[in-house]
């Protein structure tokens, strides 16, 4: 199976609110697939399908430290946060190279369909929360270095553009 391009910010279509996905089928499989093999091959530990300009709500995600423990979710609800924050340092696969503390909550349950779609709920907290959090901010047309000072924003931005330019 072939990667998937990773949308490069600020190409404005990771500011697409994604859409959810109405059946879960051969279509979605394969999907999932390509960005589980897309993520891993980027060394990412989550991919929000708005990452590879497919605009449904569709994340895969692998926090493990063997990377053989992959989650996938689909049409992803968070149903509860903790009420306790905590900070952590972010990057992206859409913004590669860049990394800044963001606070979010520390757990989280979060219902979805899987692969087959089946209905499930898991708790997660740490890494795992974070990421589930970062991805789902992608399916609602968010990126994480929006969560950053204007002033840094620009700077960010303004280097990515540079980045494009030099590598065209």
């Amino acid at each position: 199976m072939q990667n998937l391009t990773i949308l490069q910010y600020p190409d404005p279509r990771l500011y697409t609110v994604a859409k959810p996905v109405a059946v879960v089928d051969d279509r979605v499989r394969k999907l999932v697939a390509a960005m589980l093999e897309t993520m891993y091959a980027a060394n990412g530990v989550g991919l929000a399908a708005t990452q590879v300009d497919v605009h449904e709500r569709i994340i895969v995600l692998d926090t493990s430290e063997e990377r053989n423990a992959p989650v996938v979710l689909i049409n992803p609800q968070i149903v509860r946060q903790s009420a306790q924050d905590k900070e952590w340092e972010e990057g992206c696969l859409s913004v590669p190279g860049i990394y800044d503390k963001i606070t979010r909550p520390a757990e989280v349950r979060v219902r979805a369909l899987d692969a087959q779609g089946a209905v499930f709920e898991m708790d997660a907290d740490g890494l795992t929360a974070v990421c589930i959090l970062h991805e789902m901010d992608h399916l609602l047309g968010k990126v994480f270095v929006d969560y950053l000072s204007p002033l840094k924003r620009s700077r960010i931005k303004t280097k990515m553009l540079k980045r494009q330019r030099q590598a065209a």
